[in-house]
């Protein structure tokens, strides 16, 4: 066993150094940066890296001062410095409305301070609806597709927000309908989505309004999509977490969370050795999801909503992937790397999640970047002897 654990850190430090390697001798030599144009649909709401702000007016128990102090004109400020383009701001119905309906007078307020930082920084902004009461994408069961009073809700909510936000430029806002719809039969969600559409075009014929696949937004129930047709102003999204045993590993919220084990990437994602003597419950758990990954098996994944989006003439966006740093810092800079490159040499914008979160690109705590993350993501090109030397102390 000692053996085993030499040999995986000593390839992990391998690894952490030709990934570095290949970093310092990228930005040494002349990058093939795709043109704007080649961003399909993207010409009018231009956007290409992006993040997301989460645990603000989303899936968060702050307000007053504390919410106010979390998220503030300086952090957009340091967003766009590090080189982003534009924010993924997830809002919640809980924070926004009163369960009155009533709009909640001081969330708006905030979520109009934001949008009026991110112009000021020339960032463009997608405004998700989050969670709505009657639907969160992890809950066992979700009012929203059986009672009709909750979707004429959801289209009326909709209404408000368009009525709040339609003054703001068509290329700078767009809105996102909901977050990970999770719906038994996807044609509940493809109605929803048609009736939502027909109203806000109503209001808005030509806003950017983004739309996911059913079921997490997930790349393989795309086929299952049904948009509205002769609509060139719909963006299509997408989410990516795989390996799921790599993003979440000890995730406190999933089923996988007492899995506290080596995980690898590229490869199986767990060693068959590496749950012998587990409760038969965690070893259950980690068999639904392990499976080999590599770079190409993730982007024969993700050609499924690339196909459905040339198909339609549309845009993609993967609006959330990241990954936990709950695993070998090398191993998952690597995976980062490679999600990466998948996305842009397909034309997908993206946004990672999240700012500074338990996937953060800074220190939730100190407020201090992740320069590392960072400059895998952005390829900024001027840490990577810095980033060296601290990986290589790790």
């Amino acid at each position: 066993m000692r053996t085993n654990q030499l040999l995986r850190s000593l390839f992990n430090r391998l690894t952490i150094i030709g990934l570095i390697i290949f970093m310092i001798f990228s930005s040494c030599s002349p990058q093939a940066e795709p043109a704007d144009e080649a961003y399909r649909g993207f010409h009018d709401f231009d956007i290409k890296k992006g993040v997301n702000i989460s645990h603000w007016l989303s899936q968060s128990g702050r307000r007053g001062a504390e919410r106010e102090a979390f998220f503030t004109r300086d952090d957009v400020e340091q967003i766009a410095g590090f080189g982003y383009d534009h924010i993924r701001l997830p809002i919640d119905e809980e924070q926004m409305w009163d369960e009155e309906g009533n709009k909640e007078t001081r969330a708006f307020e905030l979520l109009h301070e934001a949008i009026g930082w991110a112009l000021e920084f020339d960032l463009r902004l997608i405004v998700d609806l989050h969670i709505f009461r009657s639907h969160h994408f992890n809950a066992p069961e979700n009012p929203l597709w059986t009672d009709r009073a909750e979707q004429l809700k959801f289209v009326e909510i909709w209404r408000q927000l368009s009525g709040e936000l339609k003054d703001y430029p068509l290329d700078m806002v767009a809105y996102e309908l909901m977050n990970e719809a999770v719906a038994d039969d996807p044609d509940d969600w493809n109605n929803l989505v048609a009736e939502t559409i027909e109203a806000l075009r109503e209001l808005e014929p030509t806003r950017k309004i983004v739309i996911g696949s059913n079921r997490w937004q997930s790349v393989n129930t795309f086929p299952d999509l049904v948009i509205p047709e002769d609509d060139p102003h719909i963006i299509l999204s997408f989410h990516f977490y795989e390996p799921f045993l790599l993003t979440h590993h000890q995730a406190s919220w999933t089923h996988i969370r007492d899995y506290s084990g080596p995980v690898n990437y590229p490869g199986l994602s767990v060693d068959p050795a590496d749950l012998e003597g587990l409760p038969e419950e965690v070893v259950t758990a980690i068999g639904h999801h392990n499976r080999v990954y590599t770079k190409e098996s993730m982007e024969e994944m993700i050609m499924i909503p690339v196909r459905y989006a040339m198909e339609h003439n549309l845009p993609l966006y993967c609006g959330e992937w990241g990954s936990l740093p709950t695993v070998d810092r090398g191993m998952m800079l690597q995976w980062y790397a490679d999600v990466r490159e998948i996305l842009e040499k397909h034309e997908i914008a993206w946004a990672n999640w999240d700012y500074k979160g338990g996937f953060g690109v800074v220190n939730g705590r100190t407020g201090e970047p992740y320069h590392d993350l960072l400059e895998v993501l952005l390829q900024n090109g001027d840490t990577d002897l810095e980033i060296l030397e601290l990986l290589l102390r790790q």
